[in-house]
């Protein structure tokens, strides 16, 4: 057997030349990169400024992070969570027609291909450029915020949810067909079941995924926890600062366990 194996390996063609050329692109990149960045752009201040921040995690302000007023911890981080909620909600709502029909087995190919552009062209334009946009159409605040979750949400799902529509067993389908079953009873037996857990299982990353963006949009004044945090910072008070990343933290690590769990369950079940 192991002589069979010796062979087996020595008969494989030789891709040395490959694995050359791609390890000689990557250091030519980590190379190239790496004469751009400026090393010497790390001051004493900037230094000082990562010190008080840690020490400020590990010493919150306590009043401001157990207090259940606006200006508190929990309250900014209950809106956060509003607005990835709702931006994921919104999102995943509108996407799922989109993806279906982005999906070329689904509907005419020409029709697929326009909203395969029309998604390309959402998923273009980072999240941060989205809040500053809404942000100058609906003013400053946790709506502009849920419109840019909403937007970036539409991309990714839509995307992800036709992948899994392109990857639907249509034999399902002709068997429904061929006892007489509606388009109806189609849908409800044959194409939701194999579709629904992948759909759930995406849509919890992307609340994930925007649990996080929601608070990088606050500091361009989009609502969530962002805009004391940047505010924090500007003054100086490294103990707010602390505070408010701290539950930031706290809040992440939560979201991230629960997710999880519930992701590998709805994928375990499918």
């Amino acid at each position: 057997m192991s002589e069979k194996v010796i062979q087996k390996l020595k008969s494989e063609p030789k891709n040395h030349g490959y694995i050359f050329l791609i390890v000689a692109i990557v250091l030519f990149m980590v190379i190239w990169s790496s004469s751009v960045i400026n090393f010497e752009s790390a001051t004493d201040e900037g230094i000082n400024v990562a010190k008080n921040i840690i020490k400020g995690i590990l010493n919150p302000n306590k009043e401001m992070l157990f207090s259940l007023t606006k200006k508190g911890v929990p309250y900014l981080l209950l809106e956060t969570i509003c607005i990835a909620f709702l931006g994921t909600l919104v999102g995943s709502i509108i996407s799922i027609p989109l993806s279906f029909l982005a999906s070329s087995n689904i509907v005419a190919a020409p029709i697929a291909y326009v909203v395969r552009l029309l998604i390309i062209l959402i998923r273009t334009i980072p999240s941060i450029v989205y809040g500053l946009m809404f942000i100058r159409v609906t003013g400053p605040g946790p709506f502009a915020g849920l419109m840019t979750m909403s937007f970036t949400s539409i991309g990714m799902l839509t995307k992800l949810f036709s992948d899994n529509i392109m990857n639907l067993n249509k034999s399902i389908l002709e068997s429904f067909s061929s006892i007489g079953a509606t388009t109806f009873q189609k849908i409800r037996f044959g194409i939701i079941p194999q579709l629904w857990a992948n759909f759930a299982s995406t849509t919890i990353y992307r609340f994930d995924i925007n649990l996080r963006d929601a608070a990088v949009l606050g500091l361009v004044g989009a609502g969530g926890i962002g805009s004391p945090l940047m505010f924090a910072i500007n003054s100086y008070k490294w103990r707010e600062v602390g505070a408010i990343l701290l539950g930031l933290i706290i809040l992440v690590l939560f979201i991230e366990f629960f997710s999880t769990k519930i992701r590998a369950k709805l994928v375990g079940e499918k």
